[in-house]
């Protein structure tokens, strides 16, 4: 498994470090507290705090009548949170695996992401599906998917990949007061889990007042004039190792974390493309028909005369592989982005 990359996060107001649970919880708390229709319900989320630690302490402050735990149903406990959105609460649903979406799709992409266009506007569903993603932990195939992609690709819902804890807090602030669905897809191991070892990098200064960062607004999370590399969630700490690597070689790669794939930052990228001209994009979904095939494509057609060369690293077209030696295989580390880099400057 590749190395976890240093601190690197910018300063903030305050001295207080949270995890990215943590900074999570916190948003989702003030929510709460501020907003009665603002619930939250899926499996293990009450007594047990989340099995990735999203929802802990929670249940103690708001009770069972607003932090439910639900049979293992997701159709069901999902279409539940749609009618509520339309009945004019604020659900937060959680999918425990990103690779569970298949069980209820025709509720997440039927019901929760078409509804307000089927209904001429008549009503919004303004719901957030929580889930999580990622691999890295030898969980095999049908636990350690990401699947951002599938999610943009469909149209009706906002999706967002946070990064660090100052941004996980700032973006579910966000999607909770969104009128439209979102679903918010945090990286397991970014979460700061005991049992799953964090790189340094997500665990940053968070202010204790509500903050909300926009969608659509990607974050360069170091600049650089050499080559420009786009990515988000785990990937963005592999890409920010991998570039303090390739300054002792004298390149300057620039890191943009998206932050939101929908909607997508374009205009960020595009103002790195055209200063460093060489475009890497790394992503932990598959690499057809996804997030790196349409970053590129979006750089071409608005950089194309920019452009002297681009490249994308991304899980390879199998399922996630149970054997560590296998998943570290299909799943690009620092060292691979790093050979990249070097191949695109050349």
């Amino acid at each position: 498994m590749a190395t976890e990359s240093r601190d690197y996060t910018e300063a903030t107001e305050t001295d207080r470090e949270l995890t990215m649970s943590r900074a999570m919880v916190e948003a989702i708390a003030w929510e709460m507290r501020e907003n009665e229709e603002v619930f939250y319900m899926g499996e293990d989320v009450a007594d047990y705090g989340g099995i990735f630690s999203s929802t802990t302490g929670l249940l103690d402050e708001f009770g069972r009548d607003r932090v439910m735990d639900v049979p293992i149903s997701e159709t069901a406990y999902l279409g539940a949170a749609v009618g509520a959105a339309q009945a004019g609460m604020r659900p937060i649903a959680e999918l425990m695996f990103v690779d569970f979406f298949g069980v209820a799709m025709d509720q997440i992409y039927n019901n929760m992401a078409k509804n307000t266009y089927m209904s001429g506007g008549s009503f919004s569903v303004p719901m957030v599906l929580t889930t999580a993603v990622g691999g890295t932990y030898n969980d095999a195939g049908q636990h350690s998917q990401t699947l951002y992609g599938t999610f943009a690709h469909l149209p009706g819902m906002k999706v967002v990949v946070p990064s660090t804890a100052y941004d996980a807090k700032g973006l579910m602030h966000t999607a909770i007061r969104d009128d439209d669905p979102v679903v918010y897809m945090f990286h397991k191991r970014l979460m700061g889990l005991g049992w799953m070892p964090s790189p340094s990098g997500p665990k940053t200064g968070v202010s204790e007042e509500d903050y909300a960062i926009p969608f659509g607004e990607a974050d360069v999370k170091r600049p650089g004039d050499d080559v420009t590399v786009v990515t988000l969630g785990l990937h963005v700490h592999r890409a920010m190792e991998a570039a303090e690597r390739l300054d002792d070689d004298g390149i300057d790669a620039e890191v943009i974390d998206l932050r939101t794939l929908v909607p997508l930052d374009t205009e960020t990228v595009l103002d790195s493309v055209r200063k460093t001209g060489k475009l890497l994009v790394v992503d932990e979904d598959y690499r057809s028909f996804g997030v790196t095939g349409e970053i590129i494509a979006r750089a071409a057609e608005g950089a194309l005369d920019d452009l002297s060369a681009v490249k994308r690293l991304a899980i390879h077209d199998v399922p996630i592989p149970y054997a560590r030696p296998l998943e570290d295989e299909v799943n690009p580390g620092t060292d691979d982005i790093a050979a990249a880099v070097r191949e695109l400057h050349e």
